[in-house]
């Protein structure tokens, strides 16, 4: 019987193993679409034109709204193709961040990839059963998206990431889009 249990204590260490094994393996970054490929395929170029917005202290406090923690960046850089811009958004899902592009035109998102991920649950969000809910989103009145996201079982936090990216996007596209508050007086 002792050596039954021992060869049952063996098969279970080995089972353990493996799972920890394969679970480092599925947490292991996955890369879905790069940059370029993303910027190709929603502008046209793998090189658009750029700028950089920066975070000043108001943009900085409605980014902290939208995301529900400072922003860990001082500027953000987006592409643009006339009316339409792109935006690279790096958001934590429950460890790691979570790369996520997307394109706003006229107000409203138009497409959002899945460009990086990198935790162990939740990649169910790159297809476009999820992202596709994304398409003619806008912003109402109060800063936050026009539609409800669905999420997925098992992807809440990986789902909340990419909702708070795309609001982030289209706070940050709506800013963009704003005259600038300076005015010139005539002499």
């Amino acid at each position: 019987m002792l050596g039954l249990d021992r060869n049952v204590l063996a098969a279970a260490i080995a089972i353990a193993v493996l799972t920890l094994f394969a679970s480092v393996a599925i947490a292991q970054s996955s890369v879905y679409q790069s940059k370029p490929e993303f910027l190709t395929e929603s502008l046209g170029t793998a090189q658009p034109q750029s700028d950089v917005i920066w975070f000043d202290d108001e943009l900085r406090a409605l980014a902290t709204e939208v995301l529900g923690h400072p922003p860990g960046m001082m500027r953000m850089r987006y592409w643009y193709d006339g009316p339409r811009t792109a935006w690279i958004v790096d958001e934590v899902g429950k460890e790691k961040p979570i790369t996520l592009g997307i394109v706003i035109q006229n107000g409203e998102i138009q497409q959002m990839n899945v460009l990086q991920f990198r935790e162990s649950r939740g990649w169910e969000i790159r297809y476009p059963f999820f992202t596709d809910q994304f398409d003619g989103v806008r912003l109402d009145k109060n800063d936050r998206l026009s539609e409800r996201i669905d999420g997925i079982t098992g992807a809440t936090l990986s789902v909340r990431a990419a909702t708070r990216s795309a609001n982030l996007a289209l706070v940050l596209s709506e800013h963009i889009r704003q005259p600038s508050q300076e005015t010139i007086t005539a002499p």
